[in-house]
C-alpha cells in the first residue's frame, strides 16, 4: 500500500523474495465531508461502500458512482507514475502478503484484501507494524494470516509509534519498484 507500506514491504520482500507490487485504495469522501469516507475504491475498480453511512446521510447512487470514477481516475494515475503500464502480476494460486506501515480505522486496508481475495491467492497474509486492537480483530477475519508487532490498547494514530513518520514521497515509491525490478 503506497506510499508508506511500500518503504515497510521492502525488507520483507529482501528477506523473502518474490515479487513487490502496489495495489492503491483511496476513499470516497462524503458529499461537503470529503474527510469523512463512505466507501473505498482500489485500482480495479472494486468499491466497498459503508452502508450505514451512505444510508445516514442518504448519499446518491449518482454521488457515489461520479465519487468511485474520480477516485479509479486519480488511482490509475498514480500506478502509471509509479509503474508505467505494465500488467499487473497474477496473485491467482500465488500466496500474497499485503503491507503497510500500520493501520487506523482499517477500512482502505479492508477494500484491497476484498479486491485481492476476488483475485484467488492461496494465500492472503497481511502485514502491518500496528494497529488497534478491534480494528486487527476485524482485519484478521479478513486473511488466512495476519502478522504485526503491536495492537496497543491506547492507539491514537500509526505516526505515534514512529520515531520517524515522515511522508514518503513519489520518488522513493519509484527507487524501491524500481530496486525490486518493477520499472
Amino acid at each position: 500500500m503506497p506510499r508508506g507500506g511500500v518503504t515497510v514491504a521492502e525488507p520483507v520482500w529482501r528477506e523473502l523474495g518474490g515479487e513487490l507490487d502496489l495495489i492503491i485504495t483511496r476513499k470516497i469522501g462524503a458529499p461537503d465531508q470529503p474527510e469523512l469516507a463512505i466507501g473505498a475504491v482500489t485500482g480495479d475498480g472494486f468499491t466497498m461502500l459503508n452502508d450505514q453511512i451512505v444510508s445516514r446521510l442518504h448519499v446518491s447512487e449518482e454521488y457515489i458512482g461520479k465519487a468511485a470514477d474520480q477516485v479509479q481516475s486519480e488511482i490509475k494515475r498514480r500506478l502509471n507514475d509509479y509503474r508505467g503500464n505494465r500488467p499487473f502480476p497474477s496473485v491467482d494460486d500465488r500466496p500474497v502478503i499485503l503491507v503497510d506501515d500500520g493501520v487506523a480505522t482499517g477500512y482502505t486496508l479492508l477494500a484491497a484484501l476484498r479486491s485481492l481475495q476476488k483475485k484467488n491467492p492461496a494465500r492472503l497474509i497481511l502485514a502491518v507494524p500496528v494497529g488497534p486492537p478491534d480494528t486487527l480483530s476485524i482485519l484478521e477475519r479478513e486473511v488466512d494470516e495476519l502478522v504485526y508487532v503491536e495492537a496497543p490498547s491506547d492507539f491514537a494514530a500509526v505516526g505515534q509509534f514512529y520515531r520517524d513518520f515522515g511522508q514518503v514521497s513519489d520518488d522513493e515509491v519509484k527507487a524501491v519498484l524500481k530496486n525490486a525490478g518493477k520499472a
